[in-house]
């Protein structure tokens, strides 16, 4: 449990290091796109490729080409529903959620809290972080496509223009 042979030590570290690199360049060929947080499609990706990275060191059955391989998949697969999600309407709207108003003008939205399970400590939360302390200055809390929260505060712009509303009656 506790014993490691020099082979695999080896083996380890000379993986680890070239996959590594080899990420390294994937990475930087792809452009900054790959390992961002704008949607569940960009999290799956970093968190496969933490996984791949993980499985090349330790599967001594998995060469360093194969792990490589396993990059250029995941990468090019990214690339491709950025690529199209960037140029097909449908498509975006198909893989990307929509930002949701939770909070707006003193009013928590029950139901679209209840929707996206939000409660309302942590709307508090998000407007503590803000360094908001009065939800009386806070015009809308918005429920992003990343999964944060926006705090929108009364002097802020027109921030919310493609934030939905709940329905109709619900201010915006």
């Amino acid at each position: 449990m506790f014993e490691i042979t020099w082979d695999s030590f080896i083996r380890i570290v000379t993986v680890g290091v070239l996959a590594y690199i080899g990420l390294l360049v994937f990475l930087r060929t792809s452009g900054k796109r790959t390992l961002t947080k704008l949607n569940a499609f960009d999290l799956v990706v970093t968190v496969a490729l933490g996984s791949t990275l993980a499985t090349i060191l330790l599967d001594s059955k998995l060469s360093l080409w194969e792990g490589l391989t396993a990059f250029a998949v995941l990468i090019v697969l990214q690339y491709l529903i950025t690529f199209t999600a960037v140029r097909s309407k449908s498509f975006n709207k198909l893989i990307k959620s929509e930002p949701r108003l939770l909070f707006s003008e003193g009013k928590f939205l029950e139901q679209a809290m209840r929707d996206e399970r939000v409660k309302d400590i942590e709307i508090m939360q998000a407007v503590r972080n803000s360094g908001e302390g009065d939800l009386q200055n806070v015009k809308a809390v918005i429920l992003e496509t990343d999964g944060s929260m926006s705090v929108i505060t009364t002097q802020a712009g027109n921030a919310l223009a493609n934030v939905k509303a709940q329905s109709k009656k619900d201010p915006l």
